[in-house]
């Protein structure tokens, strides 16, 4: 498949010297939250996703939830936006949809029933994705009461954004595989392949019972810069939260939360990232707590393989979710068969997280993070209070030191 993408490059001797900088530097790690609860009228802020855009621009963004904690009341999607890698962040804006206000999803489990999710005039925008363009454009695609999903872009690295179009009917060709009640994006991000196609993970559910399927995780995709979406094949079975990334041979790989018993995350893999996923298969260094996870691809360094995959979730199988602890980065050199670097991020309280890499190396997590008081104070079940982004390098991550074969 050709593209008419216009790609940003770098001469090659440039980028070996930026690496060779690189690899020379000191370890470090710096850390700024960026989202505080109960700051500028919302209780909390969740759900964190980050991109790198072809400019250079970060742009972190997240659920802002109005009156309760709930998945589902009156959210919003807030970003802030940063041009010198993180250091410092312009105020939060509103993105996604600012517009009509749209029904309500009647559908929902029974565990969520009994709980406060708002109103009916109340409204749900949930799970959003960006996609950071090779070309400088960034797509951003979101969901509304976990039934209904819109797509908008922007030109000028997350400053303006275009009018919303509904892409649900792309999700809808999937009810031949499950009559679906929930949609939901990612979380965290999607991607552009190097040839040029937009591919968004997602997860789908039903709360009937007298179905064989109930959960399955897919992905849409464009081949034409997002003016059109069509449907992939189905990914995983009983598969949720989905996260995605390209691997140095072109293979896409999809990682998911499941909650099957051997309590290790999921993966599978697609040689265009839309049709005939491999069986699936459990990765023995990754922990399954029932979260979120955060997957990103890495140029490496001159002292590493060329191609490295980073990885982030809480390090523990526990599945409550008040011992989602210990936000752990875990590093890849064959493409995510095995994982033998691994240093915990944040200590203590930590959930869910994405990964992002700026052009010099740098690397960007951006996580829910927390007080252990935080649960006595407020009465819920998590601690985690703030949204965190750290900044570190592959240095502070190895410690110093090259691991690989280790």
């Amino acid at each position: 498949m050709t593209s008419n993408l216009v790609r940003y490059s770098l001469p090659f001797a440039v980028v070996l010297l930026a690496l060779t900088r690189l690899s020379a530097s000191e370890p470090f790690l710096e850390k700024t939250n960026l989202f505080e609860e109960e700051t500028d009228g919302f209780v909390c802020y969740r759900i964190p996703g980050i991109v790198v855009t072809a400019r250079g621009t970060v742009l972190a963004y997240c659920e802002a939830r109005k009156f309760s904690t709930a998945d589902r009341g009156e959210i919003e999607i807030h970003l802030r936006r940063s041009t010198d890698g993180g250091r410092s962040w312009d105020p939060p804006q509103q993105v996604a949809h600012i517009g009509p206000r749209l029904p309500r999803n009647p559908y929902m489990s029974k565990s969520k029933k009994h709980k406060e999710l708002g109103g009916p005039n109340e409204q749900t925008v949930n799970n959003a994705v960006a996609i950071a363009g090779n070309d400088g454009i960034v797509h951003l695609i979101y969901c509304i009461e976990y039934m209904r999903c819109f797509y908008i872009r922007s030109k000028d690295d997350g400053i303006t954004w275009s009018r919303p179009v509904d892409i649900t009917s792309t999700f809808d060709n999937y009810r031949t595989d499950l009559e679906w009640q929930v949609i939901a994006t990612g979380p965290g991000h999607a991607i552009q392949l190097k040839s040029g196609r937009l591919v968004v993970p997602f997860w789908m559910s039903t709360y009937k019972e007298d179905v064989k399927l109930k959960k399955a995780v897919g992905v849409i995709y464009s081949d034409d810069d997002g003016n059109n979406w069509e449907r992939g094949d189905l990914a995983l079975r009983k598969g949720g939260e989905p996260n995605i990334a390209e691997l140095a041979d072109g293979c896409v790989m999809i990682t998911a939360r499941n909650g099957d018993p051997r309590n290790r995350r999921m993966v599978t893999f697609s040689r265009d990232g839309a049709t005939s996923w491999s069986k699936p298969e459990f990765i023995e260094p990754l922990l399954e707590p029932g979260c979120m996870a955060g997957i990103v691809s890495h140029p490496g360094t001159v002292e590493s393989k060329p191609h490295l995959l980073l990885f982030s979730n809480p390090d523990t199988t526990n599945r409550a979710h008040k011992n989602r602890e210990n936000l752990t980065i875990k590093l890849s050199e064959d493409g995510g068969r095995t994982w033998p670097v691994s240093r915990v991020l944040q200590p203590g309280p930590s959930a869910y997280s994405d990964l992002a890499v700026l052009n010099d190396g740098t690397i960007l997590c951006f996580y829910e993070s927390g007080d252990p008081q935080t649960p006595r104070k407020h009465g819920r079940r998590w601690a985690y209070s703030f949204l965190t982004v750290a900044r570190f390098n592959l240095q502070w991550l190895t410690n110093g030191k090259h691991h690989e074969g280790e």
